[in-house]
């Protein structure tokens, strides 16, 4: 009896951490193509991998986990770049990822 006890509290959490680590790469998943979407490029692979986990303060003081998610595009077709999404539970924080290739060219003025 107190096997199964054990088993239910340590299961429940972590079938929590799950299901919010699956809702979370879903997100990402959507944030990285509307990100490869508005820049006019390729979204590669179709997905987005978590790199990185932390434990973090949200902006009420509560601890959360913020996962780092990486997903790939290219402008042409022959390249290949990585993007990142950040999410803070189910909030974005960062999106480091594909710019429009008109604003990547510096006009040097002399």
């Amino acid at each position: 009896m107190d096997t199964i006890l054990i088993l239910m509290f340590l299961a429940v959490p972590a079938g929590l951490f799950w299901s919010s680590g699956r809702s979370a790469a879903e997100i990402a998943l959507l944030y990285g193509q509307r990100a490869c979407q508005q820049a006019g490029v390729q979204w590669l692979d179709q997905s987005a991998h978590m790199v990185a986990i932390r434990l973090r303060r949200n902006t009420n003081g509560w601890l959360g986990w913020e996962r780092k998610f990486r997903f790939e595009y290219s402008h042409n077709g022959d390249d290949r770049y990585a993007g990142h999404v950040i999410l803070l539970g189910t909030t974005l924080v960062g999106l480091l990822g594909p710019v429009p290739r008109e604003s990547e060219n510096i006009v040097s003025h002399q």
